[in-house]
């Protein structure tokens, strides 16, 4: 997530999206705001075909591991794997930067995913066992992948990342002792190809786009927090909205999409034991996060929403 006042900045008005366009094709008067969150993302049409731009400030993220996210996306894609594709812009780059008095902006395109969101309380086995096999399939591929220039950070640069963020708040002790912790556990676990490589780790279903007319498949967005992680987490961080839910349907739909998972990785019992391990990182992460999204400085002129 990006720093809030990062984000006041940039929905202050559409100046730095309308700019940033310009580098691509598009067709006049389409652009339009579509999600702030971890980068701005803007919805525009090119010759009536909607694409997506999206962008950050540079402190939010680096052009090295944007890079890095391209290089992936287009591996998967190489190798059919469904997911949105990066768009070069009008010069035949898929990056494009902007420098503005608050920063360097960075901007890249995706098409558009085909498809439509699913929604937890109304998805059905089937559909949690196509959505276990796509991931599974999405760490298929990962084994195989071997970048040629820049490398995504680690759940390692996460750590360090987490243990900045709770030293800067020194109420958050009991944050610092728990990432202790966990830190000591994942460096007592295997690293081997098969149960750790580069996962999406946002593999939720607001960022999968489901086709039933096309074998029940899934187009993927959101590559932006790829990591190179065990795949365990991969699939803790997919299923948080059914993991902690003692519903026996909620047990039944998990157990679904392990076995569309296991249809194309193998996992192992002991790992799926370790889940709630894994939970305490990812929860430590979303924490360390949001605290730093909070870390701002004095904002003139803040819109109703920020209050």
């Amino acid at each position: 997530m990006m720093k809030l006042e990062n984000m006041v900045r940039g929905l202050a008005s559409d100046t730095i999206a309308k700019r940033l366009i310009q580098f691509w094709e598009h067709d006049k008067g389409t652009l339009e705001l579509w999600r702030a969150s971890s980068n701005f993302v803007y919805a525009f049409e090119r010759n009536q075909v909607q694409y997506f731009l999206r962008f950050s400030f540079e402190q939010d993220n680096s052009i090295e591991q944007i890079k890095a996210e391209l290089e992936y996306m287009q591996y998967l894609n190489l190798n059919e794997f469904p997911s949105v594709i990066p768009i070069k812009s009008l010069s035949g780059e898929l990056i494009e930067t902007l420098m503005s008095p608050e920063g360097t902006y960075i901007a890249v395109v995706f098409s558009a995913a085909n498809g439509i969101n699913l929604d937890s309380d109304t998805i059905t086995e089937k559909q949690m066992e196509e959505w276990g096999k796509s991931l599974g399939s999405l760490h298929c591929l990962s084994k195989n992948f071997e970048p040629v220039s820049e490398r995504r950070n680690s759940w390692v640069d996460t750590v360090h990342f987490m243990e900045s963020v709770f030293q800067k708040h020194p109420t958050e002790l009991i944050a610092l002792e728990e990432l202790g912790r966990v830190n000591t556990w994942l460096q007592s676990i295997p690293t081997g190809n098969d149960v750790y490589g580069l996962i999406h780790y946002d593999f939720q279903l607001d960022n999968i786009f489901f086709e039933e007319n096309k074998n029940y498949s899934f187009n993927v967005i959101d590559f932006d927090d790829a990591m190179y992680h065990w795949y365990a987490i991969d699939i803790v961080t997919a299923l948080d909205d059914f993991i902690d839910d003692d519903n026996p349907h909620s047990k039944l739909l998990i157990q679904s999409f392990l076995n569309g998972y296991r249809s194309k990785m193998v996992l192992e019992n002991d790992v799926v034991t370790q889940f709630p391990q894994y939970q305490r990182y990812s929860n430590l992460y979303k924490f360390a996060k949001l605290l730093r999204t909070l870390e701002c400085e004095e904002i003139n002129d803040t819109p109703p929403w920020f209050d």
